[in-house]
């Protein structure tokens, strides 16, 4: 099954999610070409430096990936 998802790195995209309410999920990457779902996530609720909060848990942003899913026909792809 393939995914078309955009990783939230920057303050401004993490800004950007949480203002707009969309869903996010958290991942964590355990190899090149393996990775780990954490939270199938929902909202950004806070971030800072350091970690986001979805839904309720928090993830250090050195560690896990923020990831959003985009549809093949929006915009920009």
């Amino acid at each position: 099954m393939n995914h078309t998802y955009i990783v939230l790195k920057s303050d401004i995209e993490l800004f950007s999610a949480a203002l707009s309410r969309v869903g996010v999920y958290a991942v964590q990457p355990l190899s090149d070409d393996l990775i780990e779902v954490v939270d199938y996530g929902g909202p950004v609720e806070k971030y800072t430096s350091q970690s986001v909060k979805i839904n309720g848990s928090y993830f250090l942003r050195n560690q896990f990936e923020v990831r959003v899913d985009v549809k093949k026909d929006s915009a920009g792809l």
